[in-house]
């Protein structure tokens, strides 16, 4: 087949197409909040000038990557689930692979940025804005950008490929490792090269953690209990947003790896609390956890609903 005649088939829960309707309004639900929540943020950071700081300008970039996240799968995950059409073309499926593991490349970048950001703020506070200034924030945001772009190779390594076999995917959208097993050639090569950019993930989540390990170390080393308290809530939403990433990208990569022999359902169920919950989940964590977005939230809904003397 022609690469650009070839065709795959999403499929969205296995075996139970018939509640696929139902299924259809959780998912619905789970991407308005991701997208009304990301754009709140972004907003709130955008019109208020106390939060044009380096910590929110990160947290704009997490928002951003979020969004990007949650649109790469929207069309197709409503239309397997409400239309039941789930035919899509292999352009088309590889142009939505790369956005998915690009954005979940570049989520990965800002939180291991935004724990450099903490360590600064908490390990060298006197040197924080001299270190983060605006155009070293935007040198990083650009680096995260062409970091992202190391998955073009793949993509060019996935057209090189035939597919023989059955052309029926495990989910409502274009993964990477679920394309290749489709293949009737060796996608050894493929393989490695996605193995390779997993290493990197791992290499930011072990930068994280080295990270945490000196902020604890410089809280401890504080003397006045209160100052330690008011030290570690400013990393309580960061650390909430890297465990909500890496804990079911974790989980994904050993059920992709190890459990061959476990149900395809569970398969889906991790695919999708991995693309679909950090994006919902991390607007709402940063709303309740950070005072300064809270307020700002207060304001900016203050000034549209036009509440005289709120939000001072």
């Amino acid at each position: 087949n022609s690469s650009s005649a070839l065709a795959f088939l999403l499929t969205g829960i296995p075996g139970m197409t018939r509640f696929h309707r139902w299924a259809f309004f959780p998912c619905c639900l789970m991407y308005l909040i991701s997208m009304l929540g990301n754009s709140t943020i972004l907003l709130v950071v955008r019109v208020n000038r106390r939060l044009h700081q380096p910590m929110y300008y990160f947290l704009s970039m997490l928002a951003t990557t979020d969004l990007g996240l949650t649109l790469s799968t929207l069309p197709t995950v409503l239309c397997v689930f409400w239309f039941g059409t789930g035919e899509i073309s292999f352009p088309v499926c590889l142009t939505q692979m790369f956005c998915i593991h690009a954005f979940s490349f570049m989520e990965s970048s800002v939180l291991l940025a935004m724990a450099f950001d903490r360590y600064m703020a908490i390990c060298c506070p006197l040197r924080y804005y001299s270190i983060l200034t605006s155009a070293r924030i935007a040198k990083i945001g650009l680096g995260m950008v062409c970091r992202s772009l190391m998955l073009l190779p793949l993509i060019c390594l996935l057209r090189q490929l035939p597919f023989c076999r059955s052309h029926v995917l495990s989910h409502s959208y274009c993964l990477h490792q679920d394309i290749i097993r489709l293949a009737c050639t060796d996608y050894t090569l493929n393989s490695l090269y996605g193995l390779t950019l997993v290493l990197f993930v791992i290499l930011d989540s072990v930068l994280i953690i080295l990270s945490y390990t000196m902020i604890i170390k410089a809280v401890v080393g504080i003397t006045s209990r209160e100052e330690q308290t008011k030290a570690l809530n400013t990393c309580v939403s960061h650390f909430c947003a890297v465990l909500i990433f890496y804990v079911p990208m974790v989980g994904l990569s050993i059920i992709h790896r190890y459990g061959k022999n476990a149900a395809p359902f569970v398969h889906v169920l991790m695919a999708n609390i991995y693309l679909f919950v950090p994006p919902m989940l991390n607007p709402i964590i940063y709303s309740m956890k950070n005072k300064p977005i809270r307020k700002g939230l207060l304001r900016l809904l203050c000034q549209r609903l036009a509440w005289p003397g709120c939000g001072q």
